[in-house]
């Protein structure tokens, strides 16, 4: 983990830091993908509130105990870039083909806390890094990471780009009060095609979040050498079940994936790796002997410096600062508005409801 690479070049200090915050963030990346399954499978069958699908997630999250390791998942998570490509587009396509609702409006975001709560989703959005530097272990070629990692990053473009840009289009500032998007397409059986396969993708995503957590726990406990599965499984029982806790206490699909990108992502995948950078290579003998050459577009040092201290003054300032105010302000509201263990969060009123 990167964790202990910090370790061997900072010292133990820098790997207690990095560890408390690599395992807080991949905590709630847990917890989010379990809220989102709730999520999505109410707008396939709404006759179990999202509380109730956030318990048998759970159950069947729980199952990921019984993985050994990362190497288990490598088809997998091929296959689930393959789901995350149909729904994509999917959304794309049919806020198209819906065209934009009457009355729609763009105002934006027309408050500060929204243009922050909005900032901490992109950073939430293209924070991976702490969970794909993990990945990496599964990799036959490491070396060839930092190719197929920028590859990847700009796949990501062509998801999330289109259909974010043609969803907003369609529905415009409906959006501020519907987290899922799905809830504003109609129902059909693209739809439900779409839904499934991000079940099947987030199931997957718990996986590869909850890993590590699994392994840190293994350590700590005096099991990660243990050859009996079923060992292995029990010991890691401690780690997903707070997960499936934490999801049934706040389910707040979308403010608390902001929360988690001012306060966590902001320093596991900005902060730390850039400062860890900038004093790795302070000294002149450790530039002069440094395993990876500059790159052509930044050529001098001073340049490499430049920007690592731009994105710690940048990230600090407007994502762990202005960010963590606004998206701690959006879920306390959430909070005040719903309430902790909310039954089903932003769901449409019954019709029995509509009557009183």
């Amino acid at each position: 983990q990167w964790f202990e690479v910090l370790d061997g070049l900072l010292g133990p200090y820098w790997k207690a830091i990095g560890l408390a915050f690599n395992c807080t963030f991949l905590l709630f990346g847990s917890v989010i993908q379990l809220i989102a399954c709730a999520s999505n499978i109410y707008y396939i069958n709404d006759k179990l509130d999202k509380r109730t699908w956030t318990y048998i997630f759970g159950a069947c999250c729980a199952t990921t105990v019984f993985i050994p390791s990362f190497h288990n998942y490598r088809i997998w998570s091929f296959l689930g870039l393959g789901m995350t490509t149909y729904t994509a587009w999917y959304l794309t396509i049919a806020a198209l083909v819906h065209g934009q609702v009457e009355g729609v409006t763009h105002q934006g975001p027309t408050k500060l806390v929204l243009y922050f709560t909005g900032a901490t989703n992109i950073l939430y959005t293209f924070g991976g890094h702490a969970v794909t530097v993990e990945i990496m272990h599964a990799m036959w070629k490491p070396q060839k990471f930092k190719y197929i990692y920028l590859l990847a990053t700009l796949y990501v473009f062509t998801l999330t780009i289109p259909s974010a840009s043609a969803v907003y289009w369609a529905f415009g500032d409906q959006l501020l009060n519907h987290s899922n998007a799905f809830s504003l397409l109609p129902h059909s059986a693209w739809r439900d095609a779409a839904v499934i396969l991000m079940l099947i993708h987030q199931f997957i995503t718990f996986g590869f979040a909850c890993t590590p957590l699994y392994f840190v726990w293994e350590k700590v406990v005096g099991m990660h050498d243990t050859k009996s599965i079923c060992l292995r499984a029990v010991s890691r029982l401690p780690v997903v079940i707070p997960i499936w806790f934490l999801a049934i206490i706040f389910p707040f699909f979308g403010p608390i994936n902001s929360a988690v990108g001012s306060l966590l992502v902001s320093f596991t995948v900005y902060i730390i790796p850039a400062l860890a950078h900038m004093l790795t290579y302070k000294s002149a003998s450790a530039r002069k002997n440094a395993a990876e050459k500059l790159p052509c577009f930044l050529p001098s040092w001073t340049a490499i410096y430049a920007v690592n201290t731009a994105i710690v003054i940048w990230v600090f300032v407007v994502g762990f600062g202005l960010g963590g105010w606004a998206s701690m302000t959006n879920f306390i509201k959430q909070v005040d508005t719903f309430g902790l263990f909310a039954k089903c969060y932003q769901c449409p009123p019954s019709p029995s409801s509509k009557h009183h």
